[in-house]
């Protein structure tokens, strides 16, 4: 077609491709975000787990933020990570940690599905650009697929009216804080804006992780594994994940970047599968090609005109 249908396509750059490859990156250890929660709460609280994770990320970002001398901020960035910091270490694992008390993990993905697509319309909104039909295509394509798969393990029993307003409302706090997130990308590395984070969102989760810890230790048991999936969300999930990611979405765009999201769901069966055992079905794998289709369909929409 002709660059007058407002179809035309270019390939990715060399620097779009890079971007998506460390978005898949930060999706892949992301994504693992859910089978290690599983394992952490076999012996912790929910909401212990949620204040704790920054704090294990600190544990490497104020060493690195020291060692690399890196500890000077710009006065005009403070509101933005604060905003960031919000969302990140707050919004999100606060808000799925209460969604997933009164609701199921299925249920609570069906609503989740809409992410990859709140991120790019949030995006498109604070940059004020225009993408192609195509890309919104693809992105509600990939939309509807993922939330149909979810239903298919079933997404559809466990609602309830305030585990969904709680998820909205988280789903909304992930996005803010990916969109605004890779915005600080454009003054500091990704590393340095997650460290930020970590270290903003470390003291109320210390006092936080105190409280609850105090109101609810005496139900706790200590596994092995419930060890090892406390520290990986706090490593994998709040910190190194965010490496790649905001890289990701610096290089690709956030709008486009952001349809990456899509492949979670697929990457976090093949580690429900692998660490948990879980049975995976052909209808899950056909699921799984149809939205990586999709997601790959509205990254080579980037450069159309």
């Amino acid at each position: 077609m002709s660059p007058n249908t407002g179809t035309a396509r270019k390939k990715l750059t060399r620097v779009q491709a890079e971007g998506l490859g460390f978005a898949v990156l930060g999706i892949v250890l992301f994504s693992a975000s859910l089978p290690l929660t599983k394992f952490a709460l076999d012996g912790y609280d929910p909401l212990f787990t949620a204040f704790a994770r920054p704090l294990i990320a600190s544990l490497v970002a104020i060493p690195l933020m020291l060692s690399t001398k890196s500890l000077r901020l710009p006065r005009e960035l403070i509101r933005p990570l604060i905003f960031t910091t919000l969302g990140a270490v707050f919004g999100w694992p606060i808000l799925i940690a209460l969604a997933l008390q009164k609701s199921t993990s299925a249920h609570v993905a069906v609503i989740a599905a809409v992410m990859p697509l709140v991120t790019a319309i949030i995006a498109l909104i604070k940059d004020k650009k225009r993408v192609s039909n195509q890309f919104w295509v693809a992105s509600v394509l990939g939309t509807i697929l993922l939330i149909v798969f979810a239903l298919t393990r079933g997404g559809a029993k466990g609602a309830n009216g305030t585990a969904d307003i709680l998820t909205i409302l988280a789903v909304f706090a992930s996005s803010y804080c990916y969109v605004e997130g890779a915005g600080l990308t454009k003054h500091m590395p990704g590393w340095k804006v997650i460290s930020w984070i970590v270290i903003f969102g470390s003291p109320i989760s210390l006092v936080g992780a105190i409280i609850v810890f105090a109101h609810t230790h005496t139900h706790y048991a200590f596994h092995p594994h419930a060890l090892f999936g406390l520290l990986g969300i706090g490593f994998s999930s709040m910190y190194f994940g965010f490496f790649a990611w905001y890289r990701g979405l610096k290089d690709l765009g956030v709008t486009h970047g952001s349809q990456v999201q899509q492949l979670q769901a697929i990457m976090t069966l093949g580690w429900s599968a692998w660490l948990l055992h879980e049975h995976v079905s052909l209808g899950t794998v056909l699921s799984a090609l149809g939205i990586v289709l999709c997601v790959l369909w509205a990254i080579t929409t980037a450069n159309s005109v």
